[in-house]
């Protein structure tokens, strides 16, 4: 096993340091997210978390690591009598992000059940990972059904498993830890608000502390056990200040004061339900205690704020997480009653009475950050001065600026408010990735039937199975309880859910969408779309057409921040290059289907239908869409033409597409329209 590099070694990243020991402290705080560029030391610093935990004492022979002094009277290996255990370092338990459901939460030992025809539990990884620590690198990309799992069991302190004859409970209490790239798509909000702190990191532009990392990670590369052993005394030191700070929690008081400002945080903050106020007053408290101090006080209100409630104040998928620290300080100044004091805030205080006084608190510095040589670097440069507020809706920009340089170019216009769009999927039944939008064959959902397996067996169908090998028992000489399976009788279920699927929007940003004020309407209708394919997991990307080009604005990614910032800054004007968008956007398919074949594409083309500049726009227009027909694509024409007389250009489009064409009120899902409008695929293809 080789050596990890060391947690104190990690240059800088004070806040991520932090929130990790305090819930090493504190599991009761709820796990960590740890958001940032790749190259951040993220996952290092997660993996030496575990050398620093303290051991744990468990049961002998115990798969569910039950606690000697006072077991888990439903332990499925128990009853366990109460008396001395054995020592083991508290495990770290990696989940993968392609890893099963069975190996999460653990299933019927098929074998057993087989051979000997007894029900038996093989446990999962949340067994693995009770009393100690469950990591999950890219947890955004973890499967939605995975991560429900994952986070019920974090919060409930247990996993219960009801599937195949089987049912069984046993506790599953450990520090989750999930870290990711924003970049490769978020999660959603009610999953971010399942995790107790959130920390962002990025790498340091400092030239001094860059130097260091290089020079640490090169010295650690070159003799691992040598490097760890020169940290070995300051890993000794924060082991012994964890083992403190643990007895000293339950001994650490939340005073009236503390807590009131802690209330008046996440109200002023707008954070949604109760769970950002517990989670603060149990971060509050552990880092008093990781102070070690027995009280609770301003600054560690703060310090818990900082961490606790950036990502539960998104108001939408698009916002950028964040806290405007100077409202924060005037919130925690309104409601402080001075330190640890009751400020009872009904009475006659009017905020005068001397609580000014400032709370260094000497060396422990607000809440006690990790110790670390060298400068930090300051990590939050200015982020707090994104408020991440959603643009004015539905305005243009600036209508009085004169027009950018270029042929009838127009500044950026903002999109409208974003609505709640009707369900766009595409026909048929695929093979691709898990999702939420379109109807497919998937290692998950409901059971349909079986077939015998292609290759290895992941999805034993045990009804199916047992039929099959039933009728050959005497013949293979069966004698005892046990079935004699051979390996044609085993059967793989086969199950349907939803996939996601790539959604392409090609978007018109011509003259003709500007000229009539459209484009502001238009961008909530794409910002829209953008929401819902955020919510089903697709990778999604955009490619605009104007002047006499086709672009790519944003290539096919699972980042739908990314697609939003690109959409909310594109130019208007010149002529309608209807082909060249068309074309470009096959091009973009075509090499999509090269890396991805399993994942389907919806197009979704926004236009007025209109085709101008170079020889016959419009007939290049027709030969262009029908390639898509062609091949199969499903797609959708928002229709974007308005005024009393209607010239029917975007229905034509839809149907050289093999599509279908909506209006912009037509795609809001409370139109009287209909409820759910599958995009139709070429009518030669369907029959």
């Amino acid at each position: 096993m080789s050596t990890p590099f060391p947690f104190t070694a990690v240059v800088g990243q004070d806040d991520l340091r932090l929130a990790l020991l305090l819930n090493a402290v504190s599991p009761a705080v709820g796990g960590v997210l740890v958001r940032g560029e790749k190259g951040t030391a993220k996952s290092t610093a997660v993996r030496a978390l575990s050398a620093l935990m303290p051991e744990v004492d468990v049961v002998a022979g115990c798969r569910f690591s039950c606690a000697p002094a006072a077991p888990d009277p439903a332990c499925p290996d128990g009853p366990h009598e109460v008396g001395a255990g054995v020592q083991r370092p508290a495990r770290m338990v990696e989940l993968p992000v392609g890893a099963s459901e069975d190996r999460l939460v653990g299933a019927l030992d098929i074998e057993r059940a087989l051979a000997e025809g007894v029900k038996a539990f093989e446990p999962g990884l949340l067994a693995d990972a009770h009393r100690g620590i469950l990591y999950v690198d890219e947890v955004n990309l973890l499967h939605d059904h995975l991560v429900d799992l994952l986070l019920d069991a974090a919060a409930m302190g247990a996993s219960y498993v009801e599937r195949e004859g089987v049912s069984v409970r046993h506790a599953a209490r450990f520090l989750l830890v999930g870290t990711m790239n924003p970049e490769e798509g978020e999660l959603r909000p009610q999953l971010l608000d399942r995790f107790g702190l959130t920390v962002e990191v990025a790498a340091s532009r400092e030239p001094d502390q860059r130097v260091e990392v290089v020079r640490r990670r090169l010295a650690y590369d070159d003799d691992p056990d040598g490097f760890a052993g020169r940290w070995a005394d300051e890993e000794t030191s924060v082991r012994a200040r964890i083992v403190a700070a643990r007895k000293l929690l339950p001994s650490v008081v939340l005073g009236d004061g503390p807590l009131r400002q802690i209330a008046a945080t996440c109200a002023a903050f707008e954070v949604d339900g109760m769970r950002a106020d517990i989670v603060m007053a149990r971060t509050a408290t552990t880092l008093a205690a990781w102070a070690g101090r027995t009280e609770v006080i301003a600054e560690d209100v703060r310090q818990a704020a900082l961490l606790a409630l950036p990502h539960r104040r998104r108001r939408n998928p698009f916002d950028a997480p964040g806290l405007d620290e100077d409202k924060l300080d005037e919130t925690l100044e309104e409601f402080g009653g001075g330190d640890g004091s009751n400020g009872s805030g009904g009475s006659d205080d009017s905020g005068d009475s001397g609580d000014e006084d400032p709370d260094p608190d000497g060396p422990d510095g607000g809440g006690g950050q990790p110790p670390q040589e060298g400068p930090d670097g300051g990590n939050d440069d200015g982020s707090g001065e994104s408020s991440g507020e959603v643009p004015a809706q539905g305005e243009p920009s600036e209508s009085g600026q004169a027009p950018s340089p270029g042929a009838g170019e127009q500044a950026p216009v903002r999109a409208a408010e974003p609505f709640r769009t009707k369900v766009l999927s595409v026909p048929g039944l695929g093979e691709g990735a898990a999702g939420r939008r379109s109807r497919a064959r998937t290692e998950h959902g409901r059971t349909t039937g079986a077939r015998r397996p292609q290759g290895a067996l992941t999805k034993l169908h045990l009804a199916a199975t047992v039929q099959a090998a039933a009728p050959h028992q005497r013949a293979r000489g069966r004698s005892g309880p046990g079935l004699v399976v051979r390996r044609d009788d085993l059967r793989q279920a086969t199950r349907e859910g939803r996939e996601g699927n790539l959604v392409l929007f090609v978007v018109d940003a011509s003259g003709s969408m500007a000229a009539r004020q459209r484009m502001s309407a238009v961008k909530g209708a794409v910002l829209s779309l953008l929401l819902d394919a955020y919510q089903r997991r697709d990778k999604v990307g955009l490619v605009t057409f104007r002047g006499s080009t086709g672009e790519v604005a944003l290539p096919p990614t699972s980042s739908v921040d990314a697609a939003a910032v690109r959409l909310e800054s594109l130019p208007t004007g010149g002529r309608t290059p209807l082909a060249a968008g068309l074309l470009r956007a096959h091009d973009v398919l075509r090499v999509e289907r090269l890396r991805d074949p399993a994942r389907r594409a919806l197009m979704v083309v926004v236009t007025d239908g209109r085709a101008t500049g170079g020889p016959e726009p419009v007939n290049l227009a027709g030969r262009a869409a029908r390639l898509f027909a062609a091949d199969g694509v499903a797609s959708v024409v928002v229709d974007c033409e308005s005024g009393p007389v209607r010239l029917g250009l975007a229905g034509q489009l839809a149907g050289e597409l093999g599509g279908t064409a909506v209006t912009l009120d037509e795609l809001r899902a409370d139109s009287i329209a209909g409820l759910v409008r599958d995009v139709q695929g070429n009518s030669r293809r369907a029959a």
